[in-house]
């Protein structure tokens, strides 16, 4: 009986223990257990816009798929990023779905086993009985694989070239076993590549199979990551010279005419770079998003080549030829556009605090000027009111004389009247010595007026503040 046929009643149950259990534990063994060949594998990987929130939202999707497969509970496996299930067909043929979400990217395996081994396997569709995968993925989608594995068989590559379309075949032997893996690199009328794996011996692929197949996937999965930014990096460039270009010649412009700059020119090219700059801090940030995973990726993508030891087949060139043409410069491009839009954000702030300093300057000026002015007009105001001060004393003087020589004349004819009845002996006399009392009145009267004047003034003003 075969493995697949030991394994129907088995029921996979997900690590427990702790932490360090499940951070141990091998999530995939039981998928081992499931699998065989030959097999005949779709694979679809789709970038996450939003990984937080889509990364649930595609395992929900994965157990909706379940369901729609009729799957049963027990031969169901879902963890929090990874998870799959088998089910039997009419005709005794398995089919096994497996998904796992990543850091961007989540996947889809499609596993056909046929439990006639005689019967050939072809690339194209599914051919499970009344197969159809039901629903369309989130998310754009990265890499579109179809696969055949088979067992007991070598090719030709004559027969390779029949089966996989294309200008050119790479193909090398891996692990350092009698296993072969034929890739043609080209979008078929499915929009997939194809991947032929065989060896001589079904007992030599086998134990390495869940190993080799996460390892292609791995490679074609980033390789495909660290180019899809490609056309939005060309994009970038071309902006990125553009703005270089640009503020070179506003900084010339400012540097030739910054000294006699008013402030109406300074203001309209403060407004001007400060549009550009947020410009390119947008498309900075962006970019940033893009292309700043294009390292790791790349590092992953070259880990992976190295694990497959490769060896060259009889014919053809080694899958690492491809892949590298492909990557080789890519990442360090990304990263040297990253370097330039920091520089020029540099560059803009550079000339946007040169400008801030110019317009600091000037209204230090003003301000000077400003108390300038105010230092004059408080000298002028002290100087007239001290004139103001000394007319007042005058007018003051005047005013007690005036009052004095009012008071003597109403004097003297009230002692002449009182020299005609008889009741004073010297007029003249008595007018004289009733100068000087005259000029006490007046001078009593004038400064007890001033007194209660300022009393009234102060009053006033302490009663309006309460007011207020």
């Amino acid at each position: 009986m075969r493995k697949l046929e030991r394994s129907m009643n088995l029921k996979p149950q997900p690590p427990k223990g702790g932490y360090l259990r499940q951070l141990h534990e091998p999530t995939k063994k039981y998928l081992t257990d499931w699998l065989d060949a030959p097999a005949h594998i779709h694979h679809i990987a789709h970038r996450m816009a939003n990984p937080p929130m889509e990364r649930p939202q595609s395992r929900r999707e994965f157990k909706e798929l379940l369901d729609c497969f009729h799957i049963p509970e027990e031969q169901r496996v879902l963890y929090d990023k990874f998870g799959f299930g088998s089910t039997i067909g009419e005709n005794g043929d398995r089919l096994v779905i497996a998904w796992e979400a990543h850091t961007e990217y989540y996947s889809y395996q499609v596993w056909h086993i046929p439990q006639d081994t005689t019967k050939p396997l072809e690339f194209g569709p599914i051919t499970f009985p009344q197969y159809q995968f039901p629903l369309s993925p989130l998310g754009i989608q990265v890499n579109a694989l179809d696969i055949l594995i088979f067992g007991d068989t070598q090719f030709t590559p004559e027969e390779l070239k029949a089966k996989m379309a294309g200008p050119q075949l790479y193909g090398s032997r891996v692990f350092e076993k009698d296993i072969s893996v034929v890739a043609n690199f080209t979008p078929d009328e499915y929009s997939r590549e194809r991947y032929c794996l065989f060896s001589s011996s079904r007992d030599v692929i086998l134990p390495q199979l869940t190993r080799l197949i996460d390892t292609l996937v791995a490679i074609e999965n980033y390789t495909h990551l660290i180019l899809l930014p490609y056309q939005a990096f060309s994009t970038s460039v071309d902006q990125v010279h553009q703005y270089e270009q640009r503020h070179l010649y506003q900084r010339n412009v400012i540097t030739t005419q910054l000294e006699s700059a008013t402030s109406s020119t300074l203001q309209n090219w403060l407004t001007v770079l400060t549009q550009d700059f947020m410009k390119v801090s947008r498309m900075a940030e962006s970019m940033r998003y893009k292309l700043s995973a294009s390292v790791p990726y790349e590092s992953i993508v070259k880990s992976n080549l190295q694990a497959l030891q490769e060896q060259p087949l009889t014919s053809g060139r080694v899958i690492s030829d491809y892949i590298y043409h492909k990557i080789t410069g890519v990442a360090d491009g990304y990263q040297q556009l990253l370097r330039r839009i920091d520089a020029l954000e540099k560059d803009f702030e550079g000339t946007i605090s040169v400008i801030r300093t110019k317009v600091e300057l000037l209204l230090q000026d003003q301000n000077l000027a400003l108390q300038d002015q105010n230092l004059k007009m408080l000298a002028s105001v002290d100087k007239t009111t001290k004139s103001q001060a000394i007319l007042q004393h005058t007018v003051e003087g005047l005013s007690i004389i005036v009052i004095a020589y009012y008071l003597s004349g109403l004097g003297n004819h009230v002692f002449k009247a009182m020299h005609e009845a008889g009741w004073l002996e010297n007029a003249t006399f008595a007018s004289g010595v009733f100068v000087p009392i005259s000029l006490l009145i007046s001078f009593s009267l004038i400064f007890f007026g001033r007194k209660i004047i300022n009393k009234r003034s102060l009053f006033e003003n302490s009663d309006g503040s309460k007011n207020l």
